[in-house]
Formats: C-alpha cells, structure tokens, sequence
C-alpha cells in the first residue's frame, strides 16, 4: 500500500525546487493570495520554528513578530500558492523544534547567526 501512494505521489504531484533549510533560519516567504478576480504576491518573513512531515506531506512553521502580538503561520511545502522562499539569515540552535522560542521577549529571543 505505501509502495502505491508513493508511486502516486511521486507521478502526479508537481515538486518545486527550495532551499534548505531548518528551525532557527530566518526566512522570507513569498505565496500567491486570490481576491476575487484578481491575484497578488505577498511575503512573510520570520523564524522557523519547526519543519515536519516528509515528502509531499512536509510543512513548516514560521513565526513573526507584529507589534508586540506573535504571529504563526503554517505552510505546506508543496502548496500551489507558494512562489519562492529565501533565506536571510542561518541561524545556531540545538533544538528540531524550538517551541521555547514563543516564551523569550526581548534581547532573549535572539537567536545566535551560524557561520559559513
């Protein structure tokens, strides 16, 4: 039964080309939004708190600060919508998922560059 979803999946869904990249990176994504008949590009640009799943079924979370309210967002890697992402800035953290990341305010919610 895997061998046939994977089969599917693998000959019918479309794959786009992004970077790599893990929790901690900052990063700018760029999708496409429907407003009735017209269509537009917009970004979001935060830190990644987690990227899960495998494959076709891969998503990632990213939050931002507005203001002082802390906003997440889910994307799915494979979403028709999604045009580009880029990556601003790599960043050090030991953690897959850096959930603790929600509770720092302040100079506390750096996070340190790695680099290259």
């Amino acid at each position: 039964m895997e061998a046939l979803i994977k089969f599917v999946q693998d000959e019918f869904v479309t794959k786009k080309e992004f970077p790599e990249f893990g929790a901690g990176d900052t990063i700018t994504v760029y999708y496409e939004i429907r407003e009735g008949e017209k269509t537009r590009t917009q970004f979001f640009r935060g830190v990644v708190i987690q990227v899960k799943g495998t494959g076709i079924t891969k998503t990632f979370t990213i939050r931002k600060m507005s203001g002082t309210v802390g906003v997440e967002r889910i994307f799915p890697l494979n979403m028709p919508a999604l045009q580009k992402i880029e990556i601003n800035k790599k960043g050090s953290v030991r953690r897959a998922r850096i959930y603790y990341f929600r509770g720092l305010t302040g100079k506390k919610a750096r996070i340190k560059e790695k680099r290259m």
